[in-house]
């Protein structure tokens, strides 16, 4: 078993690893586990050959034990250093009377235990006996008290949730509040990316079909524009005319003074 372990650590250490499997590893007794595996919460030893749990570690943060088929006939006391154990399985071992049973009742968090293919199941009114003698026992053998079968190996957890500490179910409600916050954040992003898209609307694709036409702004320019042109072409006829008229005074002038010399110069031939 010792060699086995080695090989499951991978060079890890021991407070870290969560999960053991030490299936089929011949061995009577468990070896080579310590209280240096303060963090392993599931351990499983089945067909392992274990005639005895004596010295068995003591394992603080350990939830599941899987011990069946085995040749366990009692020394249950073993477990009681298990403080936060909920799910025990002994099915398929040498358990023969209720009484072997009793240490289990001073282990409170134990939820489901299961005994299938022990010779104590044959013992008259068995299931009744085995609820009244564990307190916290929710699963006998994967039914509850009134038979409802357990669904999955998940519910044992269920089971044990007033066994939890508050502190753990208060964190949980918080990190869901958390995760809804950041969904309504994400939801008024998406808000605010759509009113930007709206806004973001290019100037060619709103005057694209713009008819100034029908703008009853146009029109007024438009008149506006019309007024202007009309002065300016009253403008331009009335220097026009000016122009022509200073162009005849000019020439009127000129003629007399022409005329007054001829007739100064036939005078002074006579």
């Amino acid at each position: 078993m010792e060699k086995r372990i080695e090989l499951e650590r991978r060079g890890r250490s021991p407070s870290k690893i969560e999960d053991l499997n030490l299936d089929n590893c011949k061995s009577a007794s468990v070896i080579g586990l310590s209280e240096d595996w303060s963090g392993l919460r599931n351990l499983s030893l089945i067909n392992v050959g274990l005639t005895s749990l004596k010295s068995f570690p003591r394992l603080p943060s350990l939830e599941k034990l899987e011990l069946s088929d085995n040749w366990i006939s009692g020394g249950l006391e073993a477990l009681t250093c298990l403080p936060k154990l909920m799910y025990l399985n002994l099915s398929g071992n040498k358990i023969t009377s209720i009484d072997t049973l009793k240490p289990l009742k001073s282990i409170s968090t134990l939820v489901n235990l299961d005994l299938f293919n022990c010779d104590v199941v044959n013992e008259e009114d068995y299931r009744n006996k085995v609820f009244d003698l564990i307190p916290s026992l929710v699963y006998l053998d994967g039914f509850d008290k009134e038979g409802n079968e357990l669904d999955d190996e998940d519910d044992d957890e269920d089971a044990a949730g007033n066994n939890r500490v508050d502190g753990e179910d208060e964190e949980e409600d918080i990190d869901d509040e958390e995760d809804d916050d950041d969904d309504d954040d994400e939801d008024e992003d998406d808000e605010d990316d759509e009113g930007e898209d709206e806004e973001d609307v290019p100037l060619d694709a709103i005057y694209k079909n713009y008819d100034p036409r029908g703008d009853g702004d146009y029109e007024a320019t438009e008149d506006g524009e019309e007024e202007d042109e009309d002065l300016d072409e009253e403008e331009e006829e009335q220097t026009v005319e000016a122009n022509t008229n200073n162009c005849v005074d000019a020439d009127n002038e000129g003629g007399g003074g022409r005329g007054k010399k001829r007739k100064h110069e036939g005078e002074e031939d006579q």
